[in-house]
Protein backbone atom coordinates (compact mmCIF):
# COMPACT_ATOMS: atom_id res chain seq x y z
CA UNK A 1 0.00 0.00 0.00
CA UNK A 2 1.35 3.22 -1.15
CA UNK A 3 1.67 6.59 1.85
CA UNK A 4 -0.22 9.44 0.42
CA UNK A 5 2.38 11.68 2.13
CA UNK A 6 4.96 9.88 0.97
CA UNK A 7 7.97 11.81 -0.70
CA UNK A 8 7.79 9.56 -3.79
CA UNK A 9 3.81 9.87 -4.34
CA UNK A 10 4.59 13.51 -3.95
CA UNK A 11 6.87 14.01 -6.86
CA UNK A 12 5.17 11.86 -9.11
CA UNK A 13 2.11 13.08 -11.07
CA UNK A 14 0.00 12.49 -13.84
CA UNK A 15 -1.84 14.47 -16.52
CA UNK A 16 -5.28 13.26 -14.91
CA UNK A 17 -4.35 14.01 -11.29
CA UNK A 18 -3.68 17.57 -12.37
CA UNK A 19 -6.71 18.39 -14.31
CA UNK A 20 -9.34 16.17 -12.27
CA UNK A 21 -7.65 18.06 -8.92
CA UNK A 22 -7.90 21.34 -10.46
CA UNK A 23 -11.04 20.73 -11.78
CA UNK A 24 -12.60 19.31 -9.04
CA UNK A 25 -11.30 22.19 -7.12
CA UNK A 26 -12.52 24.97 -9.04
CA UNK A 27 -15.37 23.54 -9.79
CA UNK A 28 -16.38 23.09 -5.81
CA UNK A 29 -15.10 26.55 -5.06
CA UNK A 30 -17.14 28.61 -8.40
CA UNK A 31 -20.06 26.11 -7.49
CA UNK A 32 -20.39 27.19 -3.95
CA UNK A 33 -19.77 30.93 -4.39
CA UNK A 34 -22.23 31.21 -7.10
CA UNK A 35 -24.94 29.23 -5.05
CA UNK A 36 -24.29 31.59 -1.77
CA UNK A 37 -24.12 34.73 -3.89
CA UNK A 38 -26.92 33.74 -6.44
CA UNK A 39 -28.96 31.06 -5.00
CA UNK A 40 -29.37 27.36 -4.47
CA UNK A 41 -30.81 27.46 -7.90
CA UNK A 42 -28.06 28.65 -9.67
CA UNK A 43 -27.62 25.14 -11.51
CA UNK A 44 -31.16 25.40 -12.97
CA UNK A 45 -29.63 27.99 -15.09
CA UNK A 46 -26.54 26.74 -15.86
CA UNK A 47 -28.76 23.99 -17.36
CA UNK A 48 -30.58 26.61 -18.78
CA UNK A 49 -27.56 27.66 -21.05
CA UNK A 50 -28.48 23.98 -22.98
CA UNK A 51 -32.10 23.87 -22.64
CA UNK A 52 -33.06 27.51 -22.52
CA UNK A 53 -35.90 29.20 -19.95
CA UNK A 54 -37.68 25.89 -19.60
CA UNK A 55 -34.75 24.78 -17.36
CA UNK A 56 -35.87 27.20 -14.36
CA UNK A 57 -38.99 24.51 -14.05
CA UNK A 58 -36.80 21.73 -14.14
CA UNK A 59 -36.87 19.56 -11.15
CA UNK A 60 -33.95 16.89 -9.85
CA UNK A 61 -32.50 15.74 -13.46
CA UNK A 62 -32.32 19.56 -14.55
CA UNK A 63 -30.53 20.88 -11.47
CA UNK A 64 -27.96 18.18 -11.84
CA UNK A 65 -27.50 18.35 -15.62
CA UNK A 66 -26.43 21.87 -14.84
CA UNK A 67 -23.94 20.79 -11.89
CA UNK A 68 -22.75 17.90 -14.38
CA UNK A 69 -22.29 20.87 -16.94
CA UNK A 70 -20.80 23.34 -14.39
CA UNK A 71 -17.91 20.30 -13.75
CA UNK A 72 -17.62 20.04 -17.23
CA UNK A 73 -16.83 23.11 -17.87
CA UNK A 74 -14.63 23.21 -14.96
CA UNK A 75 -12.64 20.48 -15.91
CA UNK A 76 -12.11 21.40 -19.76
CA UNK A 77 -10.46 24.76 -18.73
CA UNK A 78 -7.95 22.66 -16.29
CA UNK A 79 -7.21 20.36 -19.16
CA UNK A 80 -6.47 23.75 -21.51
CA UNK A 81 -4.22 25.01 -18.94
CA UNK A 82 -2.51 21.86 -18.61
CA UNK A 83 -2.03 20.96 -22.25
CA UNK A 84 -0.64 24.91 -22.80
CA UNK A 85 1.71 24.32 -19.83
CA UNK A 86 3.23 21.16 -21.16
CA UNK A 87 4.88 23.66 -23.70
CA UNK A 88 4.75 26.87 -21.57
CA UNK A 89 6.84 26.00 -19.04
CA UNK A 90 6.62 29.52 -17.35
CA UNK A 91 3.20 28.70 -16.72
CA UNK A 92 4.34 25.89 -14.32
CA UNK A 93 7.05 28.61 -13.14
CA UNK A 94 4.77 31.52 -12.50
CA UNK A 95 1.65 29.60 -11.87
CA UNK A 96 0.45 32.21 -9.20
CA UNK A 97 0.70 35.08 -11.72
CA UNK A 98 -0.43 32.74 -14.76
CA UNK A 99 -3.66 31.22 -12.67
CA UNK A 100 -4.52 34.97 -11.84
CA UNK A 101 -4.79 35.78 -15.95
CA UNK A 102 -6.28 32.37 -16.86
CA UNK A 103 -9.19 33.16 -14.42
CA UNK A 104 -9.82 36.43 -15.77
CA UNK A 105 -9.68 35.03 -19.27
CA UNK A 106 -12.09 32.46 -18.14
CA UNK A 107 -14.43 34.80 -17.31
CA UNK A 108 -14.17 36.93 -20.45
CA UNK A 109 -14.16 33.65 -22.36
CA UNK A 110 -17.80 32.82 -20.71
CA UNK A 111 -19.35 36.07 -21.04
CA UNK A 112 -18.18 37.44 -24.08
CA UNK A 113 -18.19 33.69 -26.06
CA UNK A 114 -20.16 31.20 -23.86
CA UNK A 115 -23.36 32.93 -22.50
CA UNK A 116 -24.05 34.62 -25.57
CA UNK A 117 -24.19 31.64 -27.49
CA UNK A 118 -25.95 29.85 -25.09
CA UNK A 119 -30.07 28.88 -25.35
CA UNK A 120 -30.20 32.10 -22.71
CA UNK A 121 -28.64 34.61 -25.43
CA UNK A 122 -27.19 36.20 -22.06
CA UNK A 123 -25.35 39.72 -23.11
CA UNK A 124 -24.37 42.80 -21.75
CA UNK A 125 -24.06 45.37 -21.02
CA UNK A 126 -22.88 44.81 -17.49
CA UNK A 127 -22.38 46.72 -14.91
CA UNK A 128 -19.04 48.05 -13.90
CA UNK A 129 -19.16 46.58 -10.13
CA UNK A 130 -20.60 42.88 -11.97
CA UNK A 131 -18.09 43.02 -14.30
CA UNK A 132 -14.99 43.45 -11.42
CA UNK A 133 -16.53 40.91 -9.17
CA UNK A 134 -17.10 38.36 -12.06
CA UNK A 135 -13.30 38.66 -12.82
CA UNK A 136 -11.58 38.84 -9.37
CA UNK A 137 -13.83 35.74 -8.45
CA UNK A 138 -12.87 33.48 -11.30
CA UNK A 139 -9.32 34.77 -10.74
CA UNK A 140 -9.25 33.59 -7.09
CA UNK A 141 -11.62 30.28 -7.12
CA UNK A 142 -10.80 29.10 -10.99
CA UNK A 143 -7.31 30.68 -11.95
CA UNK A 144 -5.49 29.60 -9.50
CA UNK A 145 -6.66 26.16 -7.94
CA UNK A 146 -6.05 25.14 -11.78
CA UNK A 147 -2.57 26.59 -12.17
CA UNK A 148 -1.86 24.63 -8.50
CA UNK A 149 -2.49 22.12 -9.24
CA UNK A 150 -0.79 21.90 -12.61
CA UNK A 151 2.20 22.60 -10.66
CA UNK A 152 1.72 20.35 -7.85
CA UNK A 153 0.54 17.40 -9.61
CA UNK A 154 1.55 17.14 -13.79
CA UNK A 155 4.54 15.14 -14.26
CA UNK A 156 7.70 16.85 -14.35
CA UNK A 157 9.52 17.82 -17.57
Amino acid sequence: MTDVLSPKTATTGTAIKAVGIGGLVAGTLDLLQACIYFGWDIPLVIAGGMLGRKAFNGGVGTYILGVGLHYLIALSAAGIYYAASRRLVFLRESWLICGLFFGASVDDFMRLIVLPLSALHSHGPYALTDLLKGVVTHMLVIGLPIAYSVKRFAPRR
